[in-house]
């Protein structure tokens, strides 16, 4: 079931889950109000059964923060040594710069918790899609698209992955907001584990109150770091490649879309990444190839044809291929800001010197980051195995599609076990 409009109650309705508002929120956000009657509820089995429908089975607390999109206008790829734009074309090697603005929905974030029921006490997080009059009807499209993603990977209690955001329900409310709520387990993205490791970094390195002179402390500081950001990857790769697997695309895939339980090194082994955003999440079953796209998934279909992909076999292949991409800059922006001092990487300045400046020779990437000693720990990450994360990250970066692994390999590549750490 993939929607292309329409808001969080319709998609539920079309779950077959009752939607039933009272008075309990309507001081903080102004529910709908509705007849007493209850209508009977019905059981489909491809969403999950124990959403939770009413309003009056959450709390809201306190607003935690926000964030917007970006749109991304033209054709994603390369500027070229000239400073010019490369045409469209229909050659893989060729490639436009990016035109990107920002995108109209923002979204709200509050704290909350399940107030009765089975889940009664259990921490939430409500991710708040503004209502037609503020976002828009995009704002629609991707709260229910997020909602029938969630519910289609959550369909089988008996194989539900850890590292994928558990969606409890959600609702609207009077002036059209659609209200997911999201089990709490962890309010750190991995951007902001990057953003403290880096400043933290600072401190070490270039001096001030807590810079180490004992070398050996600051080698076991980098050794934990290594583990965490391992095992952060591992996570990450595990719940992609459970996504397509069950047919799904993520398409919004980077560092504020993963969030962390721990941002302590030291309980790396507790760590549990897990995916959330998927606004943008694309349906690959072969069925929902064979119609028109959508506003959210024509621009991924656009790069496919620009890309020679054309039948529905290579289009599914693309599309999967376009994910390990943005997994690959996600890896190497993990494996570069993290072992940082702040300022000196970001996630714009690392795509344009991998993109642009090295035009996807990390070969050519490496031997630049090298001689520059502020990015030192960062290649000695990469070259942990005999250069094995600059072997999987050039893998992921290929570019051409067809050459790219699927997520399970990348999961398993030596790289990811850690073993040589």
């Amino acid at each position: 079931m993939m929607l292309v409009g329409g808001s969080v109650a319709d998609c539920l309705s079309k779950c077959g889950a009752s939607f039933v508002t009272k008075s309990s929120l309507s001081s903080f956000c102004g529910i709908r109000s509705r007849p007493k009657t209850i209508r009977p509820r019905r059981v489909v089995k491809l969403c999950v059964a124990n959403l939770i429908t009413n309003s009056d089975s959450f709390e809201v607390g306190r607003l935690i923060g926000s964030y917007g999109f970006m749109n991304v206008t033209s054709y994603p790829g390369l500027q070229s040594r000239m400073g010019m734009d490369y045409a469209v074309s229909e050659d893989i090697g060729s490639f436009k710069v990016q035109d990107i603005g920002e995108g109209n929905v923002t979204i709200r974030l509050y704290e909350g918790r399940v107030a009765q029921g089975p889940l009664r006490g259990t921490r939430v997080i409500f991710k708040v899609y503004p209502g037609q009059q503020v976002g828009g009807i995009e704002a629609d499209m991707m709260a229910a698209n997020e909602l029938n993603a969630h519910a289609s990977l959550q369909s089988s209690p008996r194989d539900v992955c850890p590292h994928i955001q558990a969606l409890l329900g959600g609702f609207e409310t009077k002036t059209r907001e659609q209200w997911l709520a999201f089990r709490d387990n962890g309010k750190y993205s991995a951007a902001d584990y990057a953003k403290i490791t880096s400043e933290k970094m600072a401190k070490l390195i270039a001096g001030g109150e807590q810079r180490l002179w004992n070398p050996f402390e600051l080698d076991q500081i980098i050794k934990c770091r290594r583990y965490f950001v391992i095992r952060l990857l591992h996570g990450v790769m595990r719940g992609l490649s459970y996504m397509h697997d069950n047919d799904r695309l993520h398409q919004s895939l980077g560092p504020a879309s993963v969030v962390l339980n721990t941002v302590v090194e030291k309980d790396a082994l507790y760590l549990v990444p897990q995916l959330r955003d998927l606004a943008f999440s694309v349906d690959i079953r072969y069925s929902q190839l064979e119609d028109r796209p959508n506003i959210l998934s024509e621009g991924l279909w656009r790069r496919a044809s620009v890309a020679g992909a054309s039948s529905h076999l290579e289009k599914r292949a693309f599309g999967i291929a376009d994910d390990i991409y943005e997994a690959g800059l996600l890896f190497a922006y993990l494996a570069f800001v993290p072992f940082s001092q702040a300022g000196v990487m970001d996630s714009i300045s690392l795509r344009r010197l991998l993109e642009n400046t090295f035009q996807l020779d990390l070969q050519a990437a490496r031997e630049y980051c090298s001689a520059d000693d502020r990015l030192l720990e960062a290649v000695k990450f990469l070259d942990l195995g005999d250069g094995a994360g600059w072997e999987l990250l050039q893998a992921m970066l290929n570019r051409d599609y067809r050459g790219r692994p699927i997520a399970e390999a990348v999961v398993n590549h030596r790289f990811l076990s850690g073993t040589f750490l």
